[in-house]
């Protein structure tokens, strides 16, 4: 991967847009990106890695701040990178999440995060991505890397490489895991040991089931288990089980015989005993019945002469039950005509109530026909009496309207009045809105530069405030940073007073000393107490310059604060906020009263429309009601006149009829008429019952001297109930019976033994059947216990069988599984190393990164050192196969990594991440890395291992690579010619570039 170019807007410290031509600054094959503290040097790198990424390295990316702070509000951040990976050539335009002001009113919106990945083909851009996973994708399987990689390979980071070096074996694997990823083999690990804990369950329910199986065997069998057996240790007696369960079962199975012989013999003894009680008892059943028969047969002789009355009146009612329907057809007959002489006396009466006649019964229909045709003439007027009523209707109607007219003539007469004061007080009113409303933009503006002026006064306040607090902050960052700079030099000059037993500590024995040469030390340099050392030295450096940092941001802190304080202050006028929130507060009154009357000004023309329009409204109604009340005064006029004659004609036709309407006098003479139509048919109805009455009283007394009554009334006094009845035939017929059967009872030949034989003694053979009875069911109790235990055991026997198979092969099965599982987690003997498979792999890859940076770190270091890799545990370390040993050539001596000094630390950690990118590179596919850079670090080599160091940079250019390396020393800007600088403004970072020559 090369990359060509790279542009950057209001993206981290660069608040405009800056453009870099890393094809230039390639020519060189090294190149310095320099710059002051915090001027935006590890921001080009993070630029490089959101183009590709859309992310940044490390904590940078939890900030979520991405954009500059220093941008114009309207300008979007942006990336824009060229680059060309396995020979193609991509340009990929990536803009962060930000804040941008609204397009419509006041505050701020979110622009979501944005991607374009186009490629160079045919002279052309084509698009290739615009959606953040499909760019995510494509520039991971193009690079073959993930960020991580990306960043360990491309962008060697400051200190990181330190504490890879320095870290022990568990901290080492967590980043070669994320580096190589070996989650594969992690899963191999995690499946190996779910595999085992799944079979150790199965393991479990089947020696649960076996452990079950041979409790119930032991309850079923009444048989405990033997001293040595264990339940929860049936897996060490498996092949015993299967034996004790078949002897179980025979022993069972000959029991059951044995029972079997005793219930056949108890079951013989038992039925002859069942035999002689069942005929003792037949006996004594023949005897009771012979006596009972002979009992009945007495008793039935006793009651002859009630039974002779019993079928006596029997005999009577049966007879009277023939002739009473005709008995009940007289009477109903006679009660018919009982109820048509009242129908007809009630008739008559209602006539006479009405005409006040009483005419006979032939003169009826006469004079029903007479009433009749009198009803027809005078029901003929009723449309005459109609059409009065209607006509005295509209009259009252027409007066009605006559009044309501009248009264809505005066409100319209009196509103019309009204009319012309309220539209003068419209038009005044409308005259006062317009001239609100041409004087309301220049309040407007007014209020809005006093607003503007009273925010700027406010803000005064809260700078002033801060910059107050800052100025103590910057003074206490002050002191810190003196006070650490005097313990920083106290300890440089301890550690020099020193330097000679430090020197004496460093000794190996056999080894020259660096200041005499002599490889006899007789008398070595003691430390004194207390005494500091180089990393006391480091960290009391490390305190000072970030002592000095702090410091320096406080500073920048004030100056933007005074800088804040003069731009505020300018825009209030320098005025007072109270002064400001007066002129305010008068403006917006102001404003408030012009809006208020402005306001208003639809309203007013709408009611000066409203209020013309009602007027001329009134006016036409008002003429519109006088034509309507003449109109109804006529109409009254004729209807009056109308009425009058028709009610001459209908008092001629009501006089001296008492009725005072037509309707009344129709409906009275059509009731006389149904009245006697009434009468005549109730006096035939009369006629025709006297008749039936007579006939059906003659077929009555006839029936009753056929069937032996002299009378009607004798025949209703034999007469019963049907229960009666009933009781009295079945009384009969019960007596009846009971003879019959008495007399066939005694001349049962079946009786002949009861009368001869001795009555025989039941409770001697009852108490001998109960005896055996009892035995015989002790026996088949027995049995079934016998044959129930046989076939229980029989089917458990079966079920331990098929358990012990089932369990077999699980059991073998996790044999495996443990000795599998334990071997890759490092917990079994055969693992001497005590590694994992995963750990196993990363030590491969870590000797291979190893063997990778040792080329690199002879020629930096003279081949004084080497790194060894070891697979011992260190100190503390549960596990090993990933520590590193640092072996110096000179001494012959392997030592741990933390005992080099500052610049041996950097320039064997340089060489650790070269090595690593020349893995992972190879890992990737053999990706070709044509961009690298270092970021940091520098400072701390002398001069003749600065220069090792710059040889071995240079021979990464071999191939084409350009190499950037990021740093602040001054002699490095010597050293190298070709250059990036950035510089740091109160406006934004900015960028410029150095070529060589």
């Amino acid at each position: 991967m090369r990359i060509h170019t790279l542009e950057i807007t209001a993206f981290g410290p660069f608040a405009g847009e800056v453009s870099i031509d890393l094809d230039e600054l390639s020519d060189a094959g090294l190149f310095l990106l320099t710059g002051a503290t915090g001027a935006g040097k590890t921001s080009v790198l993070d630029a490089v890695c959101f183009a590709l990424y859309g992310a940044v390295p490390g904590d940078r990316q939890l900030a979520k701040r991405l954009r500059s702070d220093q941008a114009a509000p309207g300008v979007a951040p942006a990336v824009r990178m060229e680059l060309t990976v396995q020979g193609r050539r991509f340009r990929i335009r990536r803009s962060p999440a930000w804040q941008r002001p609204k397009k419509r009113g006041t505050g701020l919106t979110t622009e979501q995060p944005q991607v374009l990945v186009e490629e160079r083909t045919a002279g052309s851009w084509l698009p290739l991505a615009s959606r953040l996973d499909e760019a995510g994708h494509l520039v991971s399987g193009l690079l073959g890397m993930t960020m991580t990689q990306f960043c360990q390979v491309q962008l060697l980071p400051q200190g990181r490489f330190q504490e890879f070096l320095r870290a022990e074996s568990d901290d080492r694997r967590r980043l070669l895991q994320r580096l190589f990823r070996t989650s594969r083999f992690e899963d191999v690990e995690r499946w190996l040991r779910e595999h085992r804990r799944e079979l150790r369950r199965q393991s479990a329910n089947h020696h649960d089931r076996v452990a079950d199986l041979v409790s119930r065997l032991s309850e079923v069998a009444t048989t405990p288990l033997p001293a040595a057996w264990d339940l929860t240790a049936l897996d060490e007696a498996v092949e015993e089980l299967q034996p004790w369960a078949s002897r179980l079962r025979l022993e069972a199975e000959e029991t059951a015989a044995d029972d079997e012989a005793r219930a056949a013999s108890a079951e013989s003894a038992a039925a002859a005993a069942a035999r002689a009680l069942e005929a003792g008892r037949s006996l004594a059943a023949q005897r009771r019945r012979l006596a009972a028969a002979r009992r009945e047969r007495s008793a039935l002789v006793a009651e002859i002469p009630a039974h002779r009355g019993r079928v006596a009146r029997l005999d009577a009612a049966r007879r009277a039950a023939a002739v009473l329907p005709a008995c009940e057809v007289a009477t109903r007959v006679a009660a018919d005509l009982q109820e048509a002489e009242r129908r007809a006396d009630a008739a008559r009466a209602a006539l006479r109530d009405l005409d006040g006649t009483d005419p006979a019964y032939d003169d009826l229909g006469r004079h029903a026909r007479e009433v009749t045709e009198r009803a027809a003439r005078v029901r003929a007027l009723a449309p005459r009496a109609n059409e009065r009523e209607r006509l005295e209707g509209l009259v009252s109607e027409a007066h009605r309207a006559i009044a309501a007219i009248d009264s809505e003539a005066a409100e319209v007469g009196a509103r019309l009045d009204e009319l012309p004061a309220e539209l003068a007080a419209r038009r005044t009113a409308e005259t006062e809105a317009r001239r609100a409303v041409d004087g309301l933009d220049a309040t407007r503006a007014e209020a809005a530069v006093a607003d503007q002026r009273l925010a700027a006064a406010r803000h005064v306040v809260t700078l002033v405030a801060a910059r107050a607090e800052a100025e103590i902050d910057h003074r206490l960052a002050v002191d810190e940073a003196q006070q650490r700079r005097e313990e920083w030099l106290t300890i440089q000059e301890q550690r020099i007073s020193g330097m000679a037993a430090e020197i004496a500590g460093a000794l190996a024995v056999g080894a020259c000393c660096p200041v005499c040469g002599s490889a006899d030390h007789p008398s070595l340099a003691r430390p004194a107490p207390g005494a500091p050392d180089a990393a006391a030295e480091r960290a009391a450096r490390k305190a000072v310059d970030d002592a000095e940092a702090v410091r320096h941001a406080h500073t920048v802190a004030l100056s933007d604060l005074d800088a804040q304080i003069a731009l505020a202050r300018d825009r209030s006028g320098n005025r007072s906020v109270g002064e400001l929130e007066q002129e305010a507060g008068s403006v917006a009154d102001r404003l408030k009263q012009l809006e208020a009357r402005a306001s208003g000004l639809d309203q007013a023309v709408s009611g000066r429309e409203h209020i013309e329009q009602e007027q001329a409204r009134l006016v036409s109604c008002k003429a519109e009601l006088t034509t309507a009340r003449a109109r109804h005064e006529t109409m009254a006029a004729e209807h009056a006149a109308r009425i009058t004659e028709i009610a001459v004609e209908i008092a001629g036709v009501l006089e001296g009829t008492g009725h005072d309407s037509v309707a009344d006098l129709a409906h009275h003479l059509d009731a006389v008429a149904k009245a006697c139509a009434d009468l005549d048919r109730v006096e035939a109805e009369v006629t025709r019952a006297r008749g039936a009455a007579q006939r059906e009283q003659a077929r009555a007394l006839g029936a009753c001297l056929d069937h032996g009554f002299d009378s009607v009334a004798a025949a209703r006094g034999a007469e019963l109930p049907p229960q009666v009845v009933d009781e009295l035939t079945e009384s009969v017929n019960e007596r009846e019976a009971r003879l019959v059967a008495v007399e066939t009872a005694l001349a049962d030949p079946d009786l002949q033994p009861a009368r001869q034989a001795d009555a025989p003694s039941l409770d001697a053979l009852e108490q001998s059947q109960r005896k055996l009875a009892s035995e015989l069911a002790a026996a088949r109790a027995a049995l079934s216990v016998s044959r129930g235990r046989v076939g229980r055991l029989a089917t458990l026997c079966g079920k331990l069988a098929a358990a012990l198979a089932a369990w077999s092969p699980t059991r073998e099965s996790l044999e495996v599984a443990d000795r599998m599982a334990t071997l890759v987690d490092g917990t079994s003997p055969d693992n001497r190393l005590r590694m994992r498979l995963s750990g196993y792999v990363l030590a491969f890859r870590l000797r291979q990164v190893v063997a990778a940076a040792n080329e690199r770190l002879l020629a930096m270091t003279d081949h004084r050192y080497r790194l060894e890799h070891s697979d011992d545990r260190g100190a503390g370390e549960s596990r090993g196969g990933l520590s590193l040993r640092v072996r110096d050539d000179w001494s012959g001596e392997s030592r741990d990594p933390v005992t080099l000094s500052g610049g041996e630390t950097f320039v064997v950690s340089l060489a650790l991440a070269l090595g690593l990118a020349d893995v992972i590179a190879h890992e990737a596919g053999g990706s070709e890395l044509d961009t690298l850079f270092v970021d940091e670090g520098f400072g701390t080599l002398d001069a003749d291992t600065l220069d090792d160091v710059m040889d071995t940079l240079d021979s990464l250019r071999d191939g084409g690579r350009v190499v950037g390396v990021v740093s602040h020393v001054a002699e490095l800007r010597d050293r190298i010619p070709t250059q990036l600088h950035v510089h740091k403004h109160r406006s934004g970072s900015t960028v410029h570039q150095e070529a060589a020559g």
